[in-house]
């Protein structure tokens, strides 16, 4: 069976696409994107803050532990 032209030199799947990544980017928010970008710069704040304590309590309790 052969397939319509259309289909077979992808311009069903080319405008598929398209209008996927249209319908996308219609819907998503200058506002969402920078909160994700707070949130995810906060996130890293914190986790580097964390590791740093949990290093330096690990030091303190193996030098308290000699």
């Amino acid at each position: 069976m052969k397939l319509p032209d259309a289909i077979s030199t992808g311009n069903v799947f080319a405008g598929t696409l398209g209008g996927t990544l249209m319908s996308v980017l219609g819907n998503v928010l200058t506002a969402d994107i920078v909160k994700t970008a707070i949130l995810a710069a906060v996130g890293a704040i914190v986790s580097f803050c964390v590791s740093v304590v949990l290093r330096g309590l690990s030091e303190l309790y193996r030098k308290s532990s000699r």
